[in-house]
């Protein structure tokens, strides 16, 4: 069912459904499909919502919405008129404003919060709350909103320097000082014509691995508390792959300073869900660099290493139901991504499907996600992930690879 935003409202009288709680969903992609059915199997009416139409979670949803998220006064309505019982932000690109209109009402509870999606959103308030409220680790930082104060900061920090706009994908690694004006100009021409000009520059500190420590924040039945999944290490595989694998080793020392961090960050943003708190590590020390208020990449991994995925978390989280974050198995994954080598017509993924999946899925414990053709999707989409099981971290890798290289046949020009 495709709902307009001008639908008016059914005169027929109230189905069966009428009394189904029902959650909507702000952003409808393919982390978006996974929470849909996920919030189906725990007997939700879900309502997914998108800019564009045939998105992957309106293919599973019960009804399917296109609009303007970022129009305040569209989405606001569009929220007043079909009244869900709670409204989950799985999207960068909606109005703020109307999440915070929708939980003043009373009949939607919003996750995540207004402000916690604000704050996510915003490299600058995020970083200016972690490292001058609360007072935790982070590299040096500094923010510039023109290239002359990027240069004078240079100047000042020296080199190498990572550059990223306060909102939004564009970041890189100047250096020296010839590679700072291209760094600049990635950074705040990302986020389109009407990105902010200002960008954060990072020290880049020497480190041993970086992590993502899921964080659960819920109102169980037995009252509010926080649990934290076994840590997620990741690094760039190549410039179109990403790598991740569970757990990541860590010692006592660290990972109690990791979870001391990510609890104090989750309860300055506020609202329960799940949240990814990014950690760098060296030795025993542990710095601050970021925290999203959804699923995203490394999410996919606990989908066969946890008793509970990620996605579940939020849902039950969302929900107020109990939740666990009891891991299964080691395990690694790799999520393989477009790039420029990558031609319009092999993105659809037409090749031999048969023959490719059958090799994936030859490696032991083995399992893969292809997902669809986006025509709206902007920047490196999202191809598949390879997601693999073994008795130690050091194999479910080697696994990962394994399938992931066979999986990238799908997409050869």
């Amino acid at each position: 069912m495709v709902v307009t935003p001008d639908e008016p409202a059914s005169d027929q009288p109230p189905d069966d459904d009428a009394a189904r709680t029902t959650v909507m969903l702000l952003g409808s992609d393919e982390f978006s499909r996974e929470l849909a059915i996920v919030f189906q199997r725990l007997g939700t009416e879900v309502i997914a919502v998108e800019r564009h139409a045939d998105a992957p979670a309106h293919k599973v949803a019960d009804q399917s919405v296109v609009i303007d998220m970022t129009d305040t006064d569209e989405l606001a309505a569009l929220i007043g008129r079909l009244q869900p019982n709670y409204v989950v932000t799985v999207s960068d690109a909606v109005a703020a404003d109307a999440l915070t209109a929708a939980a003043e009402t009373g009949f939607a509870q919003v996750f995540p919060t207004a402000r916690s999606a604000r704050l996510t959103a915003d490299r600058e308030g995020l970083r200016r709350l972690a490292a001058e409220q609360l007072g935790l680790p982070t590299a040096p930082f500094w923010f510039a909103g023109s290239l002359d104060e990027l240069s004078a900061v240079a100047e000042h920090a020296g080199y190498p320097l990572r550059i990223q706009p306060v909102a939004g994908p564009g970041g890189s690694v100047a250096s020296n000082p010839h590679e700072l004006e291209g760094a600049w100009q990635r950074a705040v021409s990302a986020g389109g014509p009407h990105a902010r000009a200002r960008v954060l520059a990072e020290a880049v500190v020497e480190v041993d691995f970086h992590v993502t420590l899921l964080t659960v924040r819920s109102d169980g039945p037995t009252g509010p508390g926080i649990e934290f999944c076994s840590p997620i290490g990741h690094s760039r595989a190549t410039n179109d792959a990403v790598e991740c694998w569970q757990p990541q080793e860590m010692s006592r020392v660290a990972l109690d300073a990791a979870k001391s961090i990510a609890a104090r960050i989750v309860k300055a943003v506020g609202g329960r869900g799940l949240f990814g708190v990014e950690l760098m590590v060296r030795g025993d020390e542990v710095y601050f660099c970021g925290v999203s208020a959804r699923p995203y990449e490394h999410a996919l991994l606990t989908l066969r290493t946890q008793r509970l995925s990620a996605f579940e978390l939020q849902a039950r989280s969302v929900l107020g139901l109990g939740t666990d974050t009891i891991m299964i198995s080691p395990g690694a994954a790799q999520v393989l991504y477009s790039s420029r080598r990558t031609r319009d017509d092999a993105a659809d993924n037409t090749g031999p499907i048969g023959g490719v999946l059958g090799e994936a899925l030859a490696v032991p414990e083995s399992d893969v996600r292809v997902f669809g053709s986006d025509s709206a999707a902007e920047g490196q989409r999202r191809l598949g992930v390879a997601v693999v099981t073994a008795a130690d971290v050091p194999t479910a890798r080697d696994r990962a690879r394994q399938v992931a290289a066979a999986l990238r046949k799908l997409w050869k020009p």
